[in-house]
């Protein structure tokens, strides 16, 4: 009876030990303030590599990929394939990037550079053995004074520790700032946080960090899987006059309030989105804005940010410019359509709290879309929305979403 049970608990083993494959990727990155460029070199090592691995190239933002292992070149992509127990590919990546004629959203200076390291690596599509795994760092060689700010933690050796969960082949992502910079940090509702900005520029960074102490810990309760590092970078013109979002990370222009004149907060909005994840298919993107800009208001109030007196003018207010929008079924949501959009998440936070009982939310959607992240349909939303009130939702229908509204009061 021993043998057999030996057997099978190998049998059962085996696949475990196939899952545990891993090999080393190191991306080494160096910075040439002269030219604007990265020099960027991915390295492998292990006794099994990926097969072949595809880089996006669409940005034209790479030059001179290069590597002595087979590598097949077109204008918007590169197909390398690793040989042997090691194998190095390396490129140089234009850092400059413009967002509208004379901001951007991609810089480097004498002294600093700002950018998404989602960008200096281009995606890549690995081709591999069932159960091969990266183990993945990224290590920066920079100029003499510069040091560094990324949402990873750093191993023994100074080496920022990548982590993607469910990828395989894994690269860095998120808003990245290197340079002469100042930061401050804390702990807040369990998430390591960093506020990072360009030496010498009026950035407040502890009153921002003093506003993720008052509001994060609300937007967990929301969000309770949010990322458990957050780094929030900000710098002045030339940069964008906005903010965006990325992975464990988000970009705020110095001039940005925490608090806008609506009471809106693009910091919270900017945070929901990291939290979320999610992208809107053709018709969807009021989903993904409609929600950021709600919880921009209800996180302020929740937190005591704003009265509810407060927020019920904002409402008010964006109910009235939401009326300029025909339909929330566009390709793009902004402006009126968010506005909008902010109304129809009020009031289907309304219709699942009275259909429930007040057991369910809209923060029950939140979290499920949070929890599924990518693309978002207005199916996958309804459903959501449906499952929480425990019935049908008629405002959700399409053809209420896209009927035509009165105009009404402009831009607050």
């Amino acid at each position: 009876m021993l043998p057999r049970i030996s057997t099978l608990l190998l049998t059962l083993l085996l696949p475990l030990s196939t899952l545990a494959k891993t090999y080393d990727l190191l991306y080494r990155v160096g910075i040439d303030q002269d030219t604007g460029l990265a020099e960027v070199q991915i390295e492998l090592q292990g006794d099994e590599l990926p097969r072949e691995l595809a880089l996006n190239l669409e940005s034209g933002r790479y030059r001179e990929v290069r590597s002595e292992q087979p590598l097949e070149l077109t204008d918007d992509r590169a197909i390398w394939r690793p040989d042997g127990p090691k194998a190095t590919l390396s490129y140089q990546f234009e850092i400059d990037k413009k967002k509208g004629r004379r901001s951007y959203d991609s810089r480097i200076t004498e002294d600093w550079a700002i950018l998404r390291s989602d960008k200096l690596v281009p995606s890549i599509a690995a081709t591999a053995v069932a159960g091969l795994r990266s183990r993945a760092r990224l290590q920066l060689d920079l100029p003499e004074g510069w040091s560094s700010a990324l949402p990873y933690d750093k191993d023994d050796d100074g080496r920022y520790k990548l982590i993607d969960p469910g990828r395989r082949f894994i690269r860095p992502k998120g808003w990245m700032i290197i340079g002469r910079i100042g930061s401050r940090q804390d702990i807040i509702a369990g998430v390591d946080t960093m506020v990072a900005a360009p030496l010498g520029e009026d950035i407040h960074r502890q009153d921002t960090l003093a506003f993720l102490s008052w509001n994060l810990p609300e937007l967990k309760k929301v969000f309770p899987k949010f990322p458990s590092h957050l780094l929030v970078v900000s710098a002045g013109d030339p940069m964008w006059r906005g903010g965006l979002s990325g992975t464990r990370s988000l970009y705020m222009h110095a001039d940005r309030p925490l608090i806008s004149g609506n009471r809106t907060s693009s910091v919270i909005h900017e945070l929901v989105h990291v939290a979320t994840g999610i992208r809107g298919d053709g018709q969807s993107d009021w989903i993904v804005e409609g929600l950021a800009e709600y919880y921009s208001l209800e996180i302020l109030r929740r937190s005591g940010g704003i009265s509810q007196r407060r927020y019920d003018e904002a409402m008010e207010k964006l109910a009235h410019w939401g009326e300029e929008a025909p339909s929330l079924l566009a390709k793009r949501s902004s402006g009126p359509i968010t506005a909008r959009a902010v109304g129809v998440m009020r009031e289907l936070d309304r219709k699942i709290r009275a259909a429930s009982d007040n057991k369910a939310s809209l923060d029950d959607v939140a979290q499920g879309l949070a929890e599924q992240r990518g693309e978002v349909s207005l199916e996958q939303f309804t459903k959501l929305a449906e499952q929480a009130a425990g019935a049908k939702i008629e405002a959700l229908a399409p053809e209420k979403l896209g009927k035509a509204q009165k105009a009404g009061k402009k831009k607050p």
